[in-house]
């Protein structure tokens, strides 16, 4: 998922951030070929949280899906806050497992580090991490050398955040002017993202999806409706029964979303996002269903994407558990029962569910945390 291909080259889609940094691994092994693992975790200045993002790892399995808050690593805090870097030569002898990251580094056998803090202006973007199988890898000299190439990985996240963050603000921007917020409230946005990451990340494994790709859906989800804005407020909050000239009038959200969406990105030359096609799918697909029976298109089974299936299961789940003028919140459980049941009926990706389930206490927490004050 979210792999760079040779299509690339022919549609001028830019190739996927891991590609990116996977090619410049190749560059600095030329230099060092004992750098084994080149990683950027992606800092989130929300929650706190630091996040492994990509990963270039030759030879030992990569470490997906850990998230730790920044508060939590008091090494890397420092770093942060004084713009230091670390070398660490002996990592067998000097590092302590005290954390997941920590016990994997020493696991993997590595003998020595090199963490670089990067700052996109004065914010903290995230780290880079260079790991090696020698002691002593990182003189003064490749210091140097991979200072230069840490510029390049930042220069190619700051390039596609940015190009996220503008495709946000103009979503917002134009909530703000159809005057949709409340309809679509800045929790209801926040709990898709997380909701939807929640869900993404516990399919991690079983459809190898790259940590990459779960960022970009934790990123794109509070879009999913965004067509909602070229719909007429009479319709969009009718309090009672929409008639069925009015319910096709709400459906075509859909492709008003998608051509919105399009629209932006090549009036503001966002093209360049590598995975724009999950952002496209996520909106165009997320009212389709397994049976067939969802809409715009009525596609089924696999035909429908992933994304589409997990911010489906995800939107459902929110309406169900939030509070609204015309209806009580359900609880976490029935909504869970409600979703299953709609899966029994073939309508739902039972996958999807099965992950939303395995982090109900997270979710359970979530839906409180996050809740709409009428």
């Amino acid at each position: 998922m979210s792999k760079a291909n040779g299509n690339d080259l022919i549609t001028g889609r830019m190739p996927s951030l891991n590609a990116r940094l996977e090619s410049i691994h190749t560059m600095v092994m030329d230099k060092v070929p004992s750098i084994d693992r080149i990683a950027f975790a992606l800092y989130d200045t929300k929650t706190d949280l630091l996040k492994t993002f990509i990963n270039s790892t030759k030879t030992r399995v990569p470490i997906k899906a850990y998230e730790i808050k920044l508060a939590d690593v008091p090494s890397l805090t420092e770093l942060a806050n004084t713009g230091s870097i670390r070398v660490i030569n002996d990592v067998q002898s000097a590092l302590k497992p005290y954390s997941q990251h920590s016990t994997w580094v020493l696991d993997q056998e590595y003998q020595s580090s090199f963490t670089i803090p990067l700052n996109n202006g004065s914010q903290l973007l995230g780290f880079v991490f260079y790991d090696s199988f020698e002691k002593n890898a990182f003189t003064d000299a490749i210091q140097r050398d991979l200072l230069l190439f840490s510029n390049l990985i930042q220069m190619a996240v700051v390039s596609e955040i940015m190009a996220i963050d503008s495709l946000l603000s103009t979503a917002a921007a134009a909530r703000e002017f159809a005057r949709l917020r409340d309809f679509e409230t800045g929790m209801h946005l926040d709990r898709m993202a997380q909701l939807s990451h929640l869900i993404a990340k516990n399919l991690q494994e079983s459809h190898q999806l790259s940590d990459e790709y779960i960022e970009q859906l934790y990123l794109f989800a509070p879009l999913h409706d965004i067509g909602k804005i070229g719909v007429p407020d009479a319709i969009l909050l009718k309090p009672g029964r929409l008639t069925s000239e009015e319910r096709s009038v709400i459906q075509t959200h859909v492709e008003k979303g998608v051509q919105l969406v399009d629209k932006v990105l090549s009036e503001y030359s966002l093209n360049a996002i590598s995975d724009a096609d999950v952002l496209r799918n996520l909106i165009g697909f997320h009212h389709e269903f397994l049976d067939g029976s969802g809409y715009p298109n009525g596609l089924s089974g696999d035909d429908i994407p992933l994304e589409a299936r997990i911010i489906t299961v995800a939107d459902i789940f929110d309406a169900l558990t939030s509070q609204r003028p015309y209806k009580k919140p359900w609880s976490v459980e029935d909504a869970i029962d409600e979703l299953r049941r709609m899966a029994g009926e073939g309508k739902l990706d039972v996958a999807c569910i099965d992950a939303l389930e395995q982090s109900i206490d997270q979710v359970i927490e979530l839906v409180e945390s996050l809740a709409d004050e009428l």
